[in-house]
């Protein structure tokens, strides 16, 4: 079903087309155009409040500024569904994160009106700026920069980084700050009140609309007359908030905070801003999920990605089943962490930003003083949970598989090295589904594996998930502990199973077989165990092992795997450049064994976006891509035979 778009929004095919309107139907415009995210979204899914949030200035950011000549840089991208819509993706956006559709993120290859490629936090700063500097170098200071960062993301380090760096490099480049107290969860922090006293100030605020107001009418009179009235308001500022202004310490430019659903007013701003050259900041007070009732009024991380949803009445649509489903895997960990606690009292719970996405807000809310949302600082995240380590206690630092890749050097250098047991417990391992490549969690076997003092695990199932986070939370000397899980369903319906320990580093046979051994890691051996019944009906007997973990390897399995099978398929949900079958490999050549090996996994190319089994059949490791592995090596048996 195609949805129809509005009288005005069908004549904007791209920016110039938006031009041609008079300013006085740039009202209407905005109502089409949110009407449309909030029917092609309830029918076909995806991100909604935050792109509902930002309608009016995406239109007047696009209506004021030559893009792409001027260059529109949105930080993560949930919020640019309109973007996309109005610069000639309109007609296909009901693809939006489908497989082999558009995506749900600004990409550079997608449009050059994307002009960064974006999907993690905190990003828009730095590369808007890079960008400027270049237009300067190259003699094209006439150029626009702006980046558009929502005050979540704000909190991210690089961003600080960035602004830091913007304040002394003299380079043309406006940040909108997009003010809506929300990142997915409620944000948290000293910025968020710190913006709060801003927005908060009726003081300051009528204060500063009439120097704005004096600003206009006097810089007629010559260039010193806006410099004499810059000074005037930069003291205003200091004299009636609580403390000197963040950005202004920066040499940073502030103007606002100004109303983000005013389109006529963001456009006479954001006019004015085109003339003033330097690195400024814009700072726009805006609500998430604007214009639609319920993501307004509602649960707005719920409304963040809600699914599928009935317009009319708001009930999101969820699927109905006969019978129990399994958990997702986040929410095992999350009660699972819980019921520890309970009987650990030096268990704390650590997530950046994600306490709903990681399923961390169970322990928030059932024990408040032991788990912590840190923002959006995933290597805050690392090193503050190094330092709790340091004084006996054990962390739990929840991040999602692609978002740890952000505090890399933290787990390295602040955990590895000085040997300290914290437990990383790594969501959304493998492919993340629609969200697509700046999601997948494709690379933590690979970069866990290869670190010092460093556990790594996967489960196979919940049992397997709750057993390993017990076993995490016994005394050790020193390792880190990774424990890493997909996102989505389990397959455990009745999944609140008696915890025991595992001894680290040991696997389990789950079928013996013959001539071809498959061996897998984490949730992907439930592919391996169809795989093999459907076998059974076409004469084949591949034995089948569980290894459990990458690092260290259960080598007394692998002996016995390598003495009796001559072919051997590894089956994981990560990268296969120095993943789990690449550590078999090493195995086989360090210890001198001689077997052939076909190695399943994610090959070494960025996967687009679809759903994770749609994903999984294009590298080859779904059900069907397991069994027709062992299909071609027992063919290649009974040739040589």
């Amino acid at each position: 079903m195609l949805i129809e778009p509005g009288k005005l929004l069908a004549a904007v095919n791209n920016p110039d087309d938006l031009k041609k309107l008079d300013q006085t139907q740039l009202v209407q415009l905005c109502d089409e155009l949110r009407t449309f995210i909030i029917d092609n979204v309830s029918v076909y899914g995806g991100h909604f409040g935050a792109s509902l949030g930002v309608v009016e200035l995406t239109v007047a950011l696009h209506y004021v500024f030559n893009t792409p000549q001027d260059q529109l840089v949105w930080d993560v991208g949930h919020q640019a569904y309109g973007h996309k819509i109005l610069t000639g993706r309109r007609d296909v956006f009901h693809t939006n994160r489908m497989y082999k559709g558009i995506s749900g993120f600004p990409k550079i290859k997608e449009s050059e009106y994307d002009a960064f490629g974006v999907g993690h936090s905190s990003t828009s700063i730095s590369a808007a700026l890079g960008m400027a500097v270049a237009s300067k170098y190259k003699g094209s200071e006439d150029r626009q920069h702006i980046a558009v960062i929502g005050d979540g993301a704000m909190t991210g380090g690089l961003a600080f980084e960035a602004m830091n760096h913007a304040g002394v490099s003299n380079s043309n480049l406006l940040i909108i700050l997009n003010d809506n107290c929300m990142s997915i969860d409620p944000n948290v922090g000293a910025l968020k009140d710190y913006l709060t006293d801003i927005t908060t100030s009726h003081t300051y605020n009528k204060m500063k609309d009439e120097v704005w107001n004096i600003l206009g009418r006097i810089s007629k009179f010559g260039p010193n007359a806006r410099e004499i009235i810059s000074k005037v308001e930069n003291s205003i500022k200091s004299f009636l908030l609580s403390q000197s202004n963040m950005f202004e310490s920066l040499n940073l430019r502030y103007f606002g905070p100004v109303d983000g659903h005013d389109v006529n007013h963001l456009v006479s701003v954001l006019d004015d801003l085109k003339d003033i050259k330097g690195p400024k900041i814009l700072h726009c007070v805006t609500r998430k999920g604007k214009g639609y009732g319920p993501a307004e009024t509602g649960n707005q991380t719920t409304w963040h990605a809600p699914g599928k949803f009935d317009k009319v009445t708001g009930e999101i649509r969820k699927k109905t089943y006969d019978s129990p489903q399994p958990p997702k895997y986040q929410d095992v960990f999350g009660h699972t962490l819980v019921e520890l606690a309970e009987k650990n009292e030096k268990i704390i719970g650590i997530t950046p930003a994600m306490p709903s996405g990681s399923s961390l807000n169970i322990m928030m809310k059932a024990m408040p003083d032991r788990a912590f949302d840190v923002g959006i600082a995933e290597q805050h995240a690392v090193t503050f949970s190094a330092g709790l380590a340091t004084q006996g206690l054990i962390p739990f630092c929840n991040i999602y598989s692609s978002f740890m890749q952000r505090g890399y050097d933290q787990v390295i250098h602040d955990v590895c090295i000085q040997d300290l047991p914290v437990n990383f417990c790594l969501d959304r391992a493998g492919f993340a589904g629609a969200d697509g490549p700046t999601h997948h969690g494709a690379y933590d076997i690979a970069y866990m594996r290869c670190i010092p003092n460093m556990i790594v695990s996967s489960p196979m199932n919940e049992a397997e998930l709750r057993n390993l986070l017990y076993t995490s939370q016994l005394p050790r000397d020193g390792k880190a502990f990774t424990i890493r899980y997909p996102r989505g369903q389990g397959v455990m319906p009745q999944w609140k199973t008696p915890m025991e320990e595992i001894k680290v580093g040991t696997g389990r046979k789950i079928k013996g077989g013959e001539e071809v051994a498959i061996l897998t890691l984490g949730h992907v051996g439930n592919y391996a165990v169809e795989a093999c019944k459907n076998l059974e009906t076409k004469g084949l007997n591949p034995a089948h092992y569980d290894m459990r973990f990458v690092k260290p390897l259960d080598e007394k399995l692998l002996h016995e795997v390598f003495t009796r099978y001559k072919k051997i398929i590894t089956v994981e949900d990560g990268c296969l450049m120095g993943g789990f079958g690449s550590a078999v490999v090493e195995y086989m050549a360090d210890n001198n064994y001689s077997a052939q090996i076909k190695r399943l996994g994610i090959p070494d190319e960025i996967v687009e976006h679809g759903e994770q089994i749609e994903l999984q059949r294009e590298c080859g490791f779904d059900p069907e891509g397991i069994e027709k592995a062992v299909i071609e090596m027992t063919e290649q048996i009974l040739a040589k035979s």
